[in-house]
């Protein structure tokens, strides 16, 4: 089955793991380096489908896969997608995310950035301004730094001032649902500043 969205095709695959069964949606060069793009809060929306988009046109090419971790559902407002967060089944959601490497290992990637593992670098971006407390505000944001010190794995921990949650959404959708929330729209140039970290350290650890 094909779903189509904007100017590339964004397969929809099944995928398993013994008996259990979801949709995942890739998008990128078959044999390229191969990424599992996790949902947000939402689910499997518009601005998740287009961040897969844009890492597989990073150069030199990955491949991107999305999970979906909530079967279908995506939150149209804030309470549904609580809702459905507070409601994730987060160990299978776990079964899901490494079923979704194996897939990519099985089907042309033979590198990827896999967070289970204790040694796998980590990159992360958080807005100055996030105010989702505990999770990813400024405070959370440098409780990891401080762990991924302390652990040794190669990382960055980069925080963007004046800037507040998602401040990579930038589809004309996501924006305006961040205005709804309450959340300044401006800084275009903090979201290409982390595209370019993003590109640079995936290109630095999944590239030949």
């Amino acid at each position: 089955m094909e779903k189509y969205f904007p100017l590339l095709i964004l397969r929809m695959v099944g995928t398993w793991l013994i008996d259990q069964t979801f949709d995942a949606y890739v998008v990128g060069k078959e044999d390229a380096p191969g990424i599992v793009v996790l949902q947000e809060w939402w689910g499997v929306d518009f601005e998740i489908k287009n961040h897969a988009i844009k890492i597989s046109q990073l150069d030199p090419g990955f491949k991107a896969l999305i999970p979906d971790l909530y079967r279908g559902k995506v939150g149209l407002d804030v309470a549904e997608a609580q809702h459905l967060m507070d409601n994730l089944d987060w160990q299978g959601a776990v079964k899901d995310i490494r079923a979704s490497v194996n897939w990519l290992k099985a089907n042309g990637s033979k590198k990827l950035a896999d967070p289970a593992q204790a040694k796998a670098p980590v990159q992360a971006h958080f807005g100055e301004l996030d105010n989702f407390v505990g999770f990813s505000d400024v405070t959370a944001a440098k409780a990891l730094e401080e762990k991924l010190k302390a652990s040794g794995v190669p990382h960055e921990v980069h925080i963007y001032p004046g800037n507040a949650h998602a401040f990579m959404n930038r589809s004309p959708d996501g924006i305006q649902r961040r205005k709804g929330m309450g959340l300044p729209d401006e800084d275009e140039a903090a979201v290409e500043l982390a595209w370019s970290r993003f590109k640079s350290w995936m290109t630095s650890h999944l590239s030949a």
